[in-house]
């Protein structure tokens, strides 16, 4: 079973509006095969307690595109896409990473998330910049309401390409209304993480997972 980290500017990002927004990310299991990884997501994610309704991954094809989702893709991987987004309560999305980027995005106005796994070749292909352009032509959002949060990834002197550093000049030239990251190296603490670069490709991958809490629950929990 999967054990998972929280980040506090999410927390209290999701805090401060309304406590919609739900994510984590997996720390480094004794399993080291990617195969027997994604086995282990769907049950592991239950014990965060969420109550989710089911969960949507990406293939990850190291490009820059991106999927709305709902409940008719949970269960399933969705073909071509690095990015994906809903509006949906309980719909979980998941993307994995080994070094490359987690970028979580949120609009609490137009109550919409969004996930990227965002690596050297994504971030040359723009997909920060994909991903909040989608959010606006599909559900509206303003870049100026969407927070995008950058999770641990590598960066020098552990890698020659300071993608991480991109990552942010995206999100600036988006406009959007804030930008954070966590300024974790993955290659510099492998006790907590894996890092496709430092392992030498022998290696397992975390997972980055986000969802919208049921704004209806939320309120009978109250």
């Amino acid at each position: 079973m999967l054990t998972w980290e929280t980040f506090s500017e999410l927390t209290s990002l999701a805090a401060d509006s309304g406590a919609l927004l739900r994510h984590a990310f997996s720390l480094r299991s004794p399993l080291h095969a990617d195969a027997e990884l994604p086995a282990l997501l769907r049950p592991s994610v239950s014990v965060l307690g969420w109550g989710e309704k089911g969960v949507v991954e990406a293939e990850q094809p190291h490009g820059h595109g991106v999927a709305v989702v709902g409940e008719g893709e949970m269960g399933n991987i969705v073909p071509n896409v690095d990015a994906l987004m809903t509006v949906e309560p309980g719909v979980v999305l998941a993307i994995r990473v080994a070094d490359c980027g987690p970028v979580w995005f949120y609009d609490a106005r137009r109550g919409a998330i969004a996930l990227a796994h965002s690596g050297r070749k994504g971030t040359e292909q723009n997909i920060v910049g994909e991903t909040v352009r989608t959010m606006e032509a599909a559900f509206g959002c303003r870049p100026s309401d969407v927070a995008v949060f950058l999770g641990p990834c590598i960066r020098p002197p552990h890698y020659e390409v300071d993608f991480a550093a991109e990552i942010a000049r995206q999100a600036e030239r988006c406009g959007v209304g804030s930008y954070r990251d966590c300024g974790r190296d993955t290659a510099a603490n492998l006790v907590s993480y894996y890092s496709y670069r430092a392992e030498k490709g022998k290696t397992g991958r975390m997972w980055a997972v986000a969802m919208l809490a049921d704004e209806v629950r939320l309120k009978e929990a109250a």
